[in-house]
């Protein structure tokens, strides 16, 4: 397939923005590939080069691809910057340096999808001594043989700001219509990417399989399923009314990471709730697994928290974090030993257990799972009455935990699914909100004083999973420690631009932007409207969007989050709104 196709394609998606005409070019484009192409095609699309699960991250620094571009343009340094920051978009800054490069290009060969997406996967997968000029090589080699529309697209690629409004939703939709006959097998490719995310297996499981083909796809150990999430409620009263007035089951809320487990024999896999493999951080949790599950072949979810071993403590989630590096594991293992706490089952030998309701999954968790100082079922409690749930929660709360998770006992596991089924509460922080907000920093501003030569304060967004943009919330510059402020330069360092990026939106503008990677939790006193916050600008009053009062860093570097996974303008509206009738 020649990849001047997929450029106009995406060409014409960036053009509109209706959800019908997107997914219609999208299902052509995917009828148009190769069926040994679609894969790649269905990652390119989203901006990838594999499932999220495999780790292949393609997002080059923007001093990097400019690099690249003043190669491949013949343009001296200055003039390639000077575009870039006149455009704001390495991409159209890429199309326009091309058309004006010489003829000598008379001569390139043309550039097919399949080279051009194993380049890219070459030039992810440099690493070590000299691979900066491999990558840059490689990107110059295929923008030497681009026209100007497939650099557009290239480079933004490669940057990780694609961003032509196609959200996964998109492509299963584009592959139900193209492969399936259309809506009514919607939810079936939905179900078979729930439980086996990888985009480019299911649409290409459509195309050779059907229907049929699509229906058999199973849990399966190795592949994550994408985590069941929970609403908010304020109240145990509300929990229970919202459940029916029925007996719930309410479970320790803990402050750690999630961990979905995957076993097979000895062989353990720990995901991430981005589905990232993270073993290597946990090698002691994996051995925990092997020592104190009694099933050989499963999945298991558990959260993974920080342990005093002398007193039985638990730790707060910023000590866990100290397990999260790439170097001095096993000096970490020592210094920081963690304790898994379970709290589902999904998958016991050939036994698919994600239709079966909660409390018969609690029962089998209950059974495979020994109690140890280091391994357990979390703590749960069943009950309809809301002066029980309320005092459960205050235990939680004296034994170190965030609040309860209450959960509803009939219920399946909905991988992908944010419902009412399972419902967080959390305790109430005086005027504070009754939850922290998860949220991206998307700029920062230089400091003052003592903070004079770092970033002094930093401006976040909420997702707005509708449009797929990052809207501005909040400017927040309290609750850093002195190691929190040497630190954050350094994790946002890869990301920085200094233009503001595609897909987000902000009427501030600060000293530096960031392309969306690093989600940070927030306290707030309450939530306000605001004349200059774009989150939810116009939902609740017209001119006006939503912003934090009184807004803190908590101190939590949520690095089990992916961006997308960052709080929603849809959950902040919600938020407002029960604030507001709180007052009233």
């Amino acid at each position: 397939m020649d990849y001047s196709e997929v450029a106009s394609k995406y060409a014409e998606l960036e053009a509109i923005s209706g959800r019908n005409e997107l997914t219609r070019i999208l299902a052509d484009l995917l009828k148009s590939a190769p069926s040994e192409e679609l894969a790649p095609l269905v990652y390119m699309t989203q901006g990838k080069l594999k499932p999220d699960y495999e780790g292949v991250e393609l997002g080059l620094a923007e001093k990097l691809a400019l690099r690249a571009l003043v190669s491949a343009s013949g343009m001296r340094q200055d003039v390639v910057y000077s575009t870039y920051v006149k455009h704001g978009d390495i991409g159209t800054a890429a199309e326009e340096l091309l058309k004006r490069r010489s003829q000598g290009t008379l001569f390139s060969e043309g550039l097919t999808l399949k080279r051009v997406y194993d380049t890219l996967l070459r030039v992810a997968r440099q690493s070590g001594s000299g691979s900066v000029e491999a990558k840059l090589r490689e990107l110059a080699s295929l923008l030497n043989d681009a026209t100007p529309l497939e650099a557009k697209y290239i480079m933004r690629t490669v940057t990780g700001e694609l961003r032509l409004g196609v959200a996964d939703y998109t492509v299963l939709d584009a592959a139900a219509a193209a492969f399936l006959g259309g809506k009514e097998s919607r939810s079936t490719v939905e179900r078979a990417y729930n439980v086996h995310p990888d985009l480019g297996f299911v649409v290409a499981t459509a195309a050779s399989k059907g229907l049929e083909g699509v229906d058999e796809v199973k849990v399966e150990v190795g592949v994550p399923i994408r985590p069941m999430l929970a609403e908010r409620l304020s109240s145990a009263q509300a929990i229970v009314e919202k459940m029916g007035m029925k007996a719930v089951a309410a479970e320790y809320k803990l402050d750690g990471e999630r961990l979905q487990i995957h076993r097979d024999g000895d062989v353990v896999k720990l995901f991430s709730r981005r589905l990232e493999v993270i073993t290597s951080h946990y090698p002691d949790a994996a051995d925990l697994v092997r020592e104190h599950v009694n099933v050989r072949k499963g999945i298991l979810e558990a959260e993974v928290v920080a342990i005093n071993e002398d007193t039985g403590e638990y730790l707060p989630f910023q000590e866990l974090m100290h397990r999260r590096r790439k170097h001095g594991i096993q000096q970490a293992v020592k210094d920081y030993p963690v304790a898994l706490n379970f709290f589902d089952i999904l998958l016991a030998g050939a036994s698919d257990l994600t239709p079966r309701p909660y409390a018969l999954r609690r029962k089998k968790l209950e059974q495979v799972v020994e109690q140890t100082p280091r391994t357990r079922a979390v703590p749960a409690l069943s009950s309809s009455d809301p002066a029980e749930l309320e005092k459960f929660m205050e235990d939680a709360i004296t034994d170190g935990c965030e609040g309860l998770v209450v959960k509803d006992p009939a219920s399946p596991y909905r991988a992908g699914a944010r419902e009412f089924a399972w419902i967080k509460l959390k305790r109430e922080y005086r005027s504070e909100l009754t939850d922290t907000l998860d949220l991206v920093v998307i700029g920062a501003f230089h400091g003052k004083g003592r903070r004079a030569g770092t970033y002094g304060t930093y401006l976040l967004g909420a997702y707005d999973d509708k449009s797929g943009a990052y809207t501005s919330v909040a400017k927040v510059g309290t609750g850093f420690s002195d190691e929190n402020l040497a630190r954050f330069p350094r994790l946002l360092e890869a990301y920085a631009s200094h233009v503001r990026p595609p897909g987000v939106e902000s009427n501030m503008v600060p000293d530096v932007w960031f392309r969306p990677h690093l989600v940070v939790e927030i306290i707030a006193a309450e939530l306000t409207l605001s004349p200059i916050h774009t989150a939810a600008m116009g939902r609740i009053r017209q001119g006006a969007g939503v912003s934090l009062r009184f807004p803190k860093f908590t101190g939590k570097v949520r690095d089990d989050k992916r961006p997308e996974d960052a709080t929603t303008v849809d959950e902040i509206v919600a938020m407002y709104r029960r604030q507001v009738k709180r007052v009233e």
